[in-house]
């Protein structure tokens, strides 16, 4: 039977939070995979590629992963009442709850994290345990039928592992080998732990912006909760 797996499609969406997953997912046998959002119409990302969604809220069929990505119209989407309804009715029968990057959020607004295990982008992981989670700073970590993966690349590293989940390890290598997935990046400052202090400070600097918005709205999500 054909695998149904939809990836939220939405207004400045970070691209690669959706499209590196996708691109190993779509590689799998037998599968289909939905781009999903309230209407047809083209959505920009928030780097300003611009994405067709292929199914609506009301045609989604049923799916048996869904996952959300995270960018910088996650904010809207944690009170859009609309969007989280359809997430939660997806997420009740689905086989497996995912989420990339800052995506967790939604889903923690959503009411799915509770007293589950989570990670996202590091410089959002204090916005989990408001939202109900138990925050883990790991690249992907899996909570039963919930994976959430970290920041942006890392949602190829989370796609792998529910490749693995949804068919077997030879089959997820097929697909990491396919894509030459490598990594050996020139620098080490992927990560907090190992980038420059001058560097993170900045980093810092300009995520503190959306940090503070995103803070609000978790304060508001989580009274609700």
């Amino acid at each position: 039977m054909t695998l149904q797996i939809g990836f939220l499609l939405f207004p400045q969406v970070q691209q690669l939070d959706l499209t590196g997953p996708y691109d190993v997912l779509a590689s799998l046998p037998d599968v289909k995979v939905h781009l999903v959002w309230k209407d047809l119409a083209p959505v920009t990302a928030s780097t300003g590629l611009v994405l067709n969604p292929t199914t609506t809220f009301d045609d989604c069929p049923a799916l048996d992963v869904i996952c959300i990505p995270g960018g910088s119209g996650v904010g809207p989407l944690m009170e859009d009442e609309v969007t989280l309804a359809f997430i939660k009715a997806q997420a009740a029968n689905a086989r497996y709850v995912t989420s990339v990057c800052t995506g967790a959020l939604v889903l923690g607004a959503a009411g799915l994290l509770k007293g589950k295990r989570a990670t996202t982008h590091w410089a959002y992981h204090e916005l989990l345990k408001p939202l109900g989670a138990i925050a883990v700073n790991d690249r992907v970590v899996r909570d039963g039928n919930l994976l959430t993966g970290g920041g942006i690349t890392a949602g190829i590293d989370f796609a792998l592992t529910l490749a693995a989940e949804l068919f077997d390890e030879d089959t997820a290598q097929l697909v990491q080998l396919q894509l030459e997935y490598a990594p050996a990046p020139p620098f080490a400052s992927g990560s907090p732990q190992t980038a420059p202090a001058a560097v993170l400070a900045e980093a810092h600097r300009r995520a503190a912006q959306s940090l503070q918005q995103r803070t609000l709205i978790t304060e508001r999500v989580a009274a609700r909760l």
